[in-house]
């Protein structure tokens, strides 16, 4: 191997290391690596804008542009209500059903969030029971076709940049249909174990709520005892810090003193009872805004506040929000609410201004779980066209052969012209840290036959490998794309793996396809954790689940979807 190829292999291998050490920073690793290639002169800077413009990459970054038109309109939430009957049984097939059939065309991301506040708010059913299968029916939908998941285009435009033609739209189908029916009836089996929400609100997730003693309050010189605030319902006094003193656990004989922090932790439900307590303010009523009417959120996995405290992100000025109470599940949160770095998957309660449904960051930083919605949504005649344009670029890739480029480019115009999205929305919405991500990957892959390294690899695979069998090589593939799609994330682990796999194809002298779709469907399994897929972080905390949950339920159905995948890959696509 030559000097550039072990770098290169250094380089990979940091790479994979800090993604599993620091996974809510993958667009951070890819974009350090893709600078260290250029300034080795692993890789130049034409290759580097090739490798920007990928037909493969634009179509992903246009279908998904076009997603946040679709994002926009009520169809999916206005069907979502007829899913839940009287029948448990009935209730988790719709659910089962519509998600899957959803998920295999739009963002799995957008489908759960549409159907996450109508199973939420339904009083026939227990909704921790549906709401994880919903996730896993999501994932397993987008396996469905070419466009249902990003990292069924990821792997696509890597086959482009290296040649080939690529996957056709109902490449993923046959084996995609027969992981839902496996994975489904899976689910079917483990749902009713899951806990009801029922039980789960009698203990409500504790979140973190803080209070103020004004100056002049009746509590200033009084006990907790004699304040009344040693048994309120469902709410407990952490702490109480006062300048740089921190009371901690709090005794019933400790007195109040003006400009005291109060330190609460219990249910948000609660939170007006402390409204009752004369001279008591809540953390955002300080902000001048009312916590009469209040909305939930969750953080983003790739939110630009993440890192930020409430203080450092400025979050009123950003929001025309201010936090009532977070919530972090599996973590104590005890600190004072502006000094806590928000991490995704935090659970925010606001007190919002008259300007909060407004802004245009909202979606970038959150998902909308209850109360205010933005205003700018589809209706009439602009959401019809958004779905049947939609419907019409799908039928014309699939059935007439359209390139996929050239469909969702023509629909994204016919989005701009008629007003269904804006040039805004589309510079805010723009997937940036997918498009570098892929980017990167190009490159990656490019000085990997640059550098003589996928050479080597496959060298030792004709000399290792080469009389050896092919279906072991590639479920060697499939599993440690699924390990890595575990550890970090999904559209990484796709990214990373590719170029081993198709390397591995060609020194065993195998067909590529079998190799590119290991990683593909491997890259989308991501079901023992729910940090591992955005979908499941969603319902983690809608559903008050805990970790064994995800690991009890997701253990069988990352089995069965694995011995799937073995099974039916070369049986279709043989090599």
């Amino acid at each position: 191997m030559s000097i550039s190829a072990y770098g290169l292999l250094a380089l990979m291998l940091l790479l994979v290391a800090s993604l599993i050490r620091w996974p809510q920073r993958a667009v951070t690793a890819f974009g350090v690596v893709l600078l260290l290639l250029l300034l080795s002169g692993l890789i130049d800077a034409a290759t580097l804008l090739q490798s920007a413009s990928n037909p493969g990459l634009a179509s992903l970054v246009l279908l998904l542009l076009i997603a946040v038109a679709l994002e926009k309109t009520s169809v999916l939430r206005r069907l979502s209500r007829w899913l839940i009957t009287g029948s448990a049984r009935g209730s988790l097939a719709r659910v089962l059903g519509f998600s899957a059939l959803s998920s295999s065309m739009l963002n799995n991301t957008a489908v759960v969030a549409a159907m996450l506040s109508t199973i939420q708010a339904n009083t026939r059913q227990p909704a921790s029971k549906l709401l994880l299968p919903m996730s896993y029916a999501a994932i397993l939908g987008g396996t469905l076709t070419l466009i249902g998941t990003s990292t069924n285009l990821i792997v696509h435009s890597m086959l482009l940049d290296r040649g080939h033609a690529g996957f056709a739209f109902f490449d993923f189908t046959l084996i995609g249909l027969a992981l839902v029916l496996a994975c489904g009836l899976v689910l079917f089996v483990l749902a009713p174990w899951l806990p009801a929400l029922s039980q789960a609100k009698q203990t409500a997730p504790a979140s973190l709520l803080e209070a103020r003693v004004l100056p002049g309050s009746a509590l200033a010189g009084k006990t907790v005892e004699q304040a009344g605030l040693r048994h309120l319902q469902d709410l407990f006094l952490l702490a109480i810090v006062r300048a740089q003193e921190r009371i901690c656990p709090v005794a019933p004989h400790d007195v109040l003193a003006a400009d005291d922090r109060l330190m609460f932790s219990g249910d948000v439900r609660q939170v007006q009872l402390l409204s009752q307590f004369d001279g008591l303010v809540l953390y955002a009523e300080r902000t001048g805004l009312s916590a009469d009417a209040m909305t939930e959120v969750m953080v983003k996995q790739d939110a630009a506040i993440v890192g930020d405290t409430l203080k450092s992100a400025d979050f009123r000025a950003r929001f025309d929000a201010a936090v009532v109470a977070i919530r972090r599940d599996g973590v104590a949160l005890q600190a004072r609410l502006g000094e806590i770095e928000l991490q995704g998957g935090d659970v925010l309660l606001l007190a919002t201004g008259p300007d909060f449904s407004r802004r245009h960051n909202l979606a970038r930083n959150f998902f909308i779980l209850s109360g205010l919605r933005p205003h700018s949504v589809l209706s009439g005649w602009r959401e019809q066209l958004a779905w049947w344009g939609f419907a019409a670029m799908v039928v014309a890739t699939a059935v007439l052969g359209v390139p996929l480029f050239t469909a969702a480019a023509t629909l994204l115009a016919a989005l701009l012209l008629t007003g269904c999205l804006s040039a805004a929305e589309i510079k805010r919405r723009f997937p940036t840290d997918i498009w570098l991500i892929v980017t990167a990957a190009l490159c990656l892959a490019s000085a990997l036959t640059g550098s003589g390294l996928a050479n080597n690899i496959s060298e030792l695979a004709a000399l290792h490998l080469g009389q050896g069998s092919a279906w072991l090589a590639f479920a060697g593939v499939l599993l440690l794309t699924y390990l890595l799609t575990e550890l970090i994330t999904n559209n990484a682990a796709a990214a990373l793996m590719f170029p081993v796999a198709y390397s591995l194809a060609l020194g065993m002298g195998i067909e590529v396809m079998p190799m590119a779709l290991a990683v593909a469907f491997a890259a989308s399994a991501s079901f023992i954790t729910p940090y591992g897929y955005q979908t499941n972080l969603m319902v983690f905390n809608a559903g008050s689940y805990r970790l064994r949950h995800f690991v009890l339920t997701g253990l069988p159905v990352a089995a069965t979807y694995l011995l799937v995948c073995l099974l039916l890959i070369p049986q279709l696509f043989p090599f």
